[in-house]
């Protein structure tokens, strides 16, 4: 019997948004229910929300909301509810001290994660990249904030600043966001799997767990169509 392949499942995200935050949350904790049964390989994508946010600059989340969802009441609804539905899922949003800045350095970091030889994977420093905007309220845009945070998940500083001051990963993270748009993506978090089927949204652990299972079902019986 030929041995079943990991089921594939690349996310597009963006650490700047609060429903990639829930949708990781939740998705890893599907992962854990699982078990690895059955097996899957996890690959986080770059996506931008805000692609025009100039880099080196930031500004409070409040401040870009009101400008997205028409006004300061408007952005408040927004913050109150998605910081409710965090809460319930365990999560502390601080996003009256978030600054939205450009995101292109933290997804070259993420992706760097994602290469052979890194110590620490795409999931761990995406994590820690999340919680330093949506708990810390620190600037995600900066190359510094970016060398600390990933030297609190035992990398090294110095190389850190050295990849990000370098052009690797440019190219690779400008291809994401590329296809992503090429794929339909045009809200996140999109979980694309095996290139076949896509799950939008934060979706709650156990509607991961049930899409898992069937795909891994299937694939165990030998059928391809899920």
């Amino acid at each position: 019997m030929a041995e079943v392949q990991p089921i594939v499942v690349e996310i597009w995200s963006d650490v700047v948004c609060p429903w990639c935050y829930i949708g990781k949350h939740r998705f890893e904790r599907a992962l854990a229910e699982l078990d690895g049964d059955p097996a899957v390989d996890v690959t986080y994508r770059a996506f931008q929300l805000d692609p025009t946010a100039a880099p080196g600059l930031t500004e409070p989340v409040a401040t870009s909301y009101a400008r997205k969802f028409g006004g300061p009441e408007q952005a408040q609804i927004m913050i109150d509810r998605v910081t409710s539905v965090a809460e319930d899922d365990g999560l502390e949003l601080r996003l009256d001290r978030a600054l939205r800045a450009n995101t292109l350095l933290a997804h070259r970091l993420i992706w760097r994660a994602g290469q052979p030889g890194w110590p620490v994977s795409q999931a761990v420093v995406q994590d820690r990249l999340m919680r330093a905007y949506f708990h810390d309220g620190l600037n995600v845009g900066d190359p510094d904030v970016l060398a600390e945070c990933a030297t609190e998940i035992g990398l090294d500083r110095n190389e850190v600043l050295a990849f990000l001051d370098s052009d690797e990963g440019r190219d690779a993270v400008a291809d994401e966001i590329a296809e992503a748009a090429e794929l339909g993506i045009t809200a996140v978090p999109t979980f694309v799997i095996d290139r076949a089927w896509s799950v939008p949204g934060a979706q709650d652990a156990a509607t991961f767990v049930q899409v898992l299972r069937k795909i891994g079902e299937k694939r165990a019986a030998g059928d391809g169509d899920a």
